[in-house]
Formats: C-alpha cells, structure tokens, sequence
C-alpha cells in the first residue's frame, strides 16, 4: 500500500513538475530529504523517483518563462569554481573510476541547486521552499522523537537507510540545520495551526538530537543555544527557558548517554577512545595527501584502502573522513579546501550584511529572521561538520542557494522601495519663496 501510495503521489506530480517548474524543486526536495520511498518496503524502495522528477523539472524549466537568471553573487561564482575544481580533481584522482561516480552524484546536486536560485527569486516561493525543507527533514525529528520516548530512550535515533541522512551523526547533523529555520519561521507565522505544527517540529527534532547519541550532534546543539542566546534580546526568559528545557531532558536520558557524550571531553586523551584515534589518523591521513598533491588532492572518494598505507601514519586503521574540512583537503588539496572556506564564510558574511543595510528599512524588516535563520543554519553545519565528512551535503549547497535568493530577493524589492519614494517627493519648480515675502523687480 506505501508502494502504491508513494509512486502514485510522484507520478501525479510529473505534470506539474513540467508545467510548473519550481513546484518540481519543490517536490525534488521533499523526496532528496524525507525520501519517502524509503519507508516502503516493494517496488518504490528502489525506484528512482528523484531522478524522473528531476527530469520533468529540467524539461520544464528549459521551456519556462518563470526562470530568471542566475544571480551572480559571490556564493554563485564559488560554487561554479568549486564544481570546475570537481571536474579537474577527478581528472587527476587516485581512484578514477570512483571519483567520476562521485562527481556525477554532486554535479547533480550542483545543478539543481543553481537551477533552484534562478526560479525561486520570490518571497512566497522561497518560503514555501523553506517549509519543505523543514518538514522534510523534520519529518524524522517527530518521528525519532516519539520512538525515543516509547523506548525510554535505551536505542539510537536513526534516519532513512542508504540516504544523506541514514546515520545517527547524519540525522543530528540535518535536524540540526532545520532547527533555526522551524524556530524563525514559526516567529514570523500568521496561521496559528502551521506555527504550532513549526513549534512541535521545532522541540521535537530537539529530542531527536539529543537521541541520536550523536557526540558531534551534541557539541553542534551546544553551539546553537549559545549563538542564539547571543543573538536574542530576551536573554534573560530565553536563559531560564533553556535551563529548564535542559534539565527536563537531562533527567528522562538513561545514563549511557551521559557516559557517551563524556568521551567529548577526552580528545586530549584519545588513547581512550577508539573512534577518536581513527579520526586523527584520518585527518592526518589527509593533510598528508594535500601536503604531496596540494593542488589536486586525491580526488573523489580518496579515502581508500590503498591510499591509506601510502599516507596515514597508522595504514591498518582505515576511516573515512569524519570531517567536513579534511575530507575537502584530502580530496582536492589546499585549492579545494580554500574555496570551500571561502564559500562558508562569504555566505555566512552576507547575512550578516543583509542583515545590517537593509534590516532597518521599514518595507524589509521580513528579512531579519531570515538572515538570523540562514546564518544559524550554516553555523550548525560548520559546527556539526568538524566531526562528520558531509562535505558535499545537498542540504549545505541548497542553504548557499537559499542565502543567493535571498540577496536577489532584497535587492528587487529595494529598488522598488527607492523607486516609490522618488514618485512620492514633490516635485521642485524652482526657487522658494518664504511665505509673506514679496518678490520685487
């Protein structure tokens, strides 16, 4: 019955997909990040119904009258350099005949993600763009949440297998990301019903979080409480909110969790610790593939078997990256690693700016909490990421897309503010004169 149900909600969209192209990113994110066909158990399991709805999407967007173009922010430049990184790197990779596999996956990714900021440049469909993102993947917060409390939270929190967000520190790291996104969305919403579902998503994915037994999902919760009590003006009810939020939570976990989450603190004692040892290796393991091919790295997918015995320092101890920045440097070398910093921080800087030249305009005030929630968005993956190789994370290059409409977004909408008020200035016919003065020859 899934089966059928799944297929027939895609193979009903396919029209619309054509006809209206940004109702296909719509549906294209909801399958990239709930990816239902993965609670089936038939035929839809392994169906691939992203690939026929991106399909439809790209023929409909060639023949679109919608599309605009491409906005050239300093993000959109990033990305194009970063995917012409891509391409050479897997000229050049260890493993070629992973690394083109590799390369089709994200240019896919790629692709969509710029075809997304040329038919999503409104302010309705960026927001319907963002509730799907947010219930997609919310989705398995709810979800996971309410299995933890029915198991009294003895079992891990898992996403959809064979997915970006299948693992626990996977799962961690997407919730983590739509946790800024359901709170400011649900700030700034009219209908009562949708902002108490954005509310319930928003502190149930919370729960699944801490359920997740994620130790860098853990730190990355850590990191977003403390920026958003940064950023509020209410810091003294956010604070006791917070506390009590975290006591609630801290009495219902059972007591593995508190000694799993207390191997954090002994990175400085790694011996104790198995998975930290291997993470080492592997960043080290990175450094020095960089270190002798610094402007190609290994390619896609070079953390392999054969390439660790060349260059980590303990060749039996095989890992894969567990880190967003040393899986960019061990993979494309330092050139890679630099765009891909720059590409961070340009983003998270252009909310920054947004925020402070056009927040106080009276007509754009919308856009201070979506600035707040991109830039918190970003920080929990920068966060998150240090500990999880997730380097080519769709949701990461669709959150970059988002901060590029955004920006295309204000500007259009400013010129249209500058230009009602030039209409509106009375019109000046020479010199003044003051009232009860005579002009005389």
């Amino acid at each position: 019955m899934r089966d059928f149900l799944v297929l027939a909600l895609v193979f009903c969209s396919l029209p619309f997909c054509f006809f209206r192209p940004y109702m296909g990113i719509l549906v294209w994110s909801w399958i990239s990040y709930m990816n239902p066909h993965r609670l089936t158990w038939g035929t839809a399991y392994h169906f691939p119904i992203a690939q026929w709805v991106a399909v439809m999407t790209l023929l409909g967007f060639i023949f679109s009258g919608d599309r605009k173009r491409l906005p050239m922010e300093r993000e959109t430049i990033l990305m194009l350099l970063l995917w012409a990184l891509f391409t050479i790197t897997s000229f050049f990779s260890l493993t070629p005949e992973y690394a083109w596999l590799q390369w089709q996956s994200v240019s896919k990714i790629l692709l969509m993600t710029f075809v997304t900021m040329m038919l999503f440049i409104d302010k309705k469909k960026l927001r319907y763009l963002l509730l799907t993102i947010t219930f997609s993947v919310g989705f398995y917060g709810v979800k996971g949440a309410i299995f933890a409390v029915s198991t009294a939270g003895k079992y891990r929190v898992y996403g959809p297998p064979g997915t970006f967000l299948g693992d626990n520190n996977d799962l961690a790291l997407g919730l983590l990301i739509i946790l800024p996104i359901a709170f400011f969305l649900a700030r700034d919403e009219l209908n009562q019903k949708l902002r108490m579902i954005l509310r319930g998503v928003f502190f149930l994915s919370i729960a699944a979080v801490v359920f997740t037994y994620s130790r860098g999902g853990f730190v990355g919760l850590t990191a977003l409480t403390l920026i958003y009590l940064v950023k509020t003006k209410k810091k003294l009810w956010a604070s006791v909110i917070i506390l009590v939020s975290v006591c609630l939570t801290l009495s219902f976990v059972p007591g593995k969790w508190f000694k799993r989450m207390g191997t954090v603190a002994e990175y400085q004692n790694y011996q104790l610790e198995g998975s930290i040892r291997g993470r080492l290796n592997a960043w080290k393991f990175a450094w020095n593939l960089a270190v002798d091919r610094p402007l190609s790295g290994g390619g896609f997918d070079a953390f392999q078997r054969d390439a660790f015995e060349i260059y980590a320092p303990d060749p039996a101890d095989f890992h894969d990256a567990h880190s967003i920045y040393f899986e960019m440097l061990g993979e494309h070398g330092f050139i890679g690693l630099g765009l891909f910093l720059a590409l961070l921080a340009s983003s998270v800087l252009s909310m920054h700016e947004l925020k402070k030249k056009y927040g106080n305009v009276q007509s754009l005030e919308w856009i201070r909490n979506y600035c707040d929630l991109l830039q918190m968005s970003l920080f929990a993956y920068i966060v998150c990421g240090a500990f999880l190789g997730r380097a080519y994370f769709d949701l990461f290059y669709h959150l970059v897309a988002l901060v590029v409409i955004l920006k295309a977004i204000v500007r259009e909408e400013y010129l249209v503010v500058s230009d009602n008020e030039k209409q509106d200035e009375p019109a000046y016919s020479g010199a003044m004169i003051p009232s009860g003065v005579v002009a005389s020859k």
